[in-house]
């Protein structure tokens, strides 16, 4: 596989992710761009599941709220669809609002 197409592999869920992660290691020259995109998608990923667990328990206490709080998955959508567009275009570019939080982390990727 290509960079490109590790890129963009590394934002469709988890199993995507690894997949890209597994693929990349095995890469002999590693770029910048799938390891950018790889600290991203797995970022996002983790902030989606932090969100739906939080959403989840706020709602079981108070379920008149579960209808307007479910709204907030659809900005988790939105990121990951704006990361496939940037890893499509291959441009190095964060998510709007919380992608500067990934670029520093997530060192184990080299």
């Amino acid at each position: 596989m290509n960079k490109k197409t590790l890129s963009i592999i590394s934002y469709i869920t988890i199993i995507g992710w690894v997949i890209a992660y597994v693929n990349y290691n095995k890469l002999t020259v590693k770029d910048s761009l799938t390891r950018f995109h790889l600290k991203q998608g797995l970022g996002i990923a983790i902030l989606g599941i932090v969100i739906s667990v939080a959403l989840t328990i706020i709602a079981v206490v108070v379920p008149t709220l579960a209808s307007i709080l479910s709204l907030v998955n659809i900005v988790v959508l939105v990121l990951w669809v704006m990361g496939i567009i940037n890893a499509n275009n291959e441009q190095e570019i964060p998510v709007p609002i919380v992608g500067k939080l990934f670029t520093d982390k997530f060192d184990f990727i080299k």
